[in-house]
């Protein structure tokens, strides 16, 4: 045979075994087990893993210490080493940039005999935590969207994105049903206030992370939903009978534990139609986290406390003391430890006093070595640092992001008439904002028109200067945008502005896109008089390029609302 022939050879036989290779990987992947399955058949790998651990270390697993990589060396330093000496079970993990925080975890994982499971918080995607990274919408506006395979989609684009930065876990969906307007803390992170909704939305965006190896956590159970105080500064208190409990707040966390979710985030709420205790956090209570999750429910995966340093469980437990009864309630693992080793020694304190058992401890050690098994924690790898922000922020991802905006893209007042004619003077204002924006861009690259920005505290003669303007224009497209980080339910404009907008609409020439949360519309009395009127629920590149769609023709919405905002405007609507 010659050097050619041998040469086409080897190039046939690594194609062959590359295929072959690439089949049975796939194979692997499509008959993974789901991580319920695996916590309940108690892999080898655990126990012989557990049999190698000191008692205190078995404890210790139970644990969640955060990390910020935006820290001080020293400060980092001490965690790290805190973690390394007690051997904790988990990190969650803050501010910072994904290199240094990747470096960090790298550090951290390195001293430890068990790979530390490694969490975080985010909801709308890694841009939640880290700078440089990718964010995706918020859960409102996903709640619009009507083809849940986009939000799949994303699910799945995040346990890539979660994974490559060395993040095992990620504490969402939030299914926590959002009633209350004036709700503080949910609110927007919310899909709305349809419980059915609700549950499809976070079965689907919980289903693309764990079918992409990323372990998902529904929260806040028994829901947070409808409460007007934040659980991060006092304890909220659900004064809602059992039957309303049962058929609303948790109808989603029954269907997602149905659906095989691997965690459920417990909230801190007093609730005295499921444990009477005064002043007794839902973390707490065993009738609560045991009783009726575990036991009623049904539920066999992680259960997590919701951050034990939030007043919600502090102001009226100390920290030590919090510990030992969120571990007697049947809590598996405590999320933002602070004292670690205090922690420890109240549970050893505890489990001597027959408070709690050594083996009700043991099995949730068990429990958490399980999931890390399933996350593949058993044959750990340290983050791989080249290219890491590049490979974090993939090309796919403004493809999906553009398509969940569009999609979320909700029609409530119909133009009747074409909006912008051959022949009209148009204005295009955007509002809450100093600074010329997509929307106007996107607009006025192909209407001839004029565009003005007013910044949200403009004084009132800038307002009075525009008003004036009015009659030199046929037509007045405006948007009304958010810039703060995480939109509210109100807008923070000052009362000029709110005048200006009430004055637009009272021309008969406004055609409004709120690029906002859509409670904000409920505080704009009027604006159903507008001659057109679209909601997109945050203001974002992808939102504002949307919206400039929708009013150019070249975007049919599709959305629905996911919360009633006002007796004209209720849940469900969208033309």
């Amino acid at each position: 045979m010659t050097y050619t022939n041998k040469s086409c050879f080897s190039l046939i036989l690594i194609a062959i075994l590359s295929i072959s290779f690439a089949n049975a990987q796939t194979a692997v992947i499509s008959e993974k087990k789901g991580v319920i399955s695996v916590i309940e058949s108690k892999p080898k790998w655990v126990d012989s893993v557990f049999k190698k651990m000191k008692r205190k270390e078995r404890i210790a697993q139970l644990f969640i210490v955060p990390i910020y990589s935006n820290q001080s060396k020293e400060k980092q330093d001490s965690i790290t080493q805190l973690i390394q000496k007690y051997q904790a079970g988990g990190i969650i993990t803050f501010q910072g940039g994904p290199v240094r925080n990747a470096l960090s975890l790298n550090n951290i994982q390195a001293g430890l005999k068990i790979p530390a499971l490694v969490t975080t918080d985010g909801e709308w995607g890694l841009g939640m935590r880290l700078d440089s990274t990718v964010s995706y919408p918020f859960q409102m506006t996903l709640g619009a969207i009507q083809n849940n395979e986009l939000i799949y989609e994303m699910g799945q684009q995040m346990a890539a994105q979660f994974k490559r930065a060395g993040i095992q876990m990620n504490f969402a969906p939030v299914v926590d049903v959002n009633n209350n307007i004036k709700n503080p803390v949910i609110n927007f992170r919310s899909f709305g206030e349809n419980k059915y909704n609700v549950a499809r939305k976070g079965i689907a965006f919980m289903k693309g992370m764990q079918d992409g190896g990323l372990l998902a956590t529904a929260k806040h159970f028994p829901g947070h939903g409808d409460t007007e105080t934040d659980s991060h500064y006092d304890l909220p208190q659900l004064n809602f009978t059992r039957e309303r409990l049962d058929t609303l707040e948790m109808y989603p966390f029954r269907q997602l534990i149905q659906s095989g979710i691997g965690g459920v985030m417990v909230a801190h709420m007093n609730i005295p139609s499921l444990d009477s205790t005064k002043n007794l956090p839902s973390t707490l209570s065993k009738p609560i986290v045991t009783a009726i999750l575990k036991d009623s429910i049904g539920f066999k995966g992680l259960v997590f406390t919701d951050a034990m340093n939030m007043k919600g469980v502090v102001k009226y437990h100390p920290k030590g003391e919090a510990a030992v009864m969120a571990a007697m309630a049947g809590n598996d693992m405590l999320e933002m430890v602070e004292n670690l080793p205090e922690s420890i020694k109240a549970v050893q304190k505890a489990i001597r006093k027959n408070k709690i058992s050594r083996k009700e401890i043991n099995e949730r050690c068990k429990k958490v070595l399980a999931a890390k098994y399933w996350l593949g924690l058993n044959h750990y790898q340290p983050v791989y640092i080249p290219n890491l922000t590049q490979d974090l922020n993939p090309d796919d991802a403004i493809v999906l992001n553009t398509k969940l905006a569009e999609a979320a893209a909700t029609t409530l007042v119909k133009p009747t008439d074409s909006i912008v004619k051959v022949k009209d003077k148009v204005l295009i204002l955007s509002l809450g904002t100093g600074e010329n924006t997509l929307f106007q861009q996107g607009l006025s690259a192909t209407i001839p028109a004029a565009c003005i920005s007013v910044a949200k505290d403009a004084d009132q003669k800038t307002v009075d200067n525009i008003c004036s303007q009015l009659k030199n224009f046929d037509k007045v497209i405006i948007g009304i945008h958010d810039k703060r980080p995480r939109p509210r339910s109100v807008l923070d404009y000052n009362s000029s502005v709110f005048s200006l907008i009430t004055a637009l609409v009272q021309s008969g020439k406004a055609y409004i896109s709120v690029m906002a949360n859509a409670y904000t519309i409920a505080g704009l009395p009027g604006i159903e008089k507008s001659n057109g009127l679209w909601v997109f629920y945050e203001d974002s590149k992808y939102t504002e390029q949307a919206a400039a769609k929708v009013i150019l023709h070249q975007l049919t919405t599709t959305g629905k609302l996911p919360v009633t905002i006002n007796p004209t405007f209720k849940e469900g609507q969208g033309l």
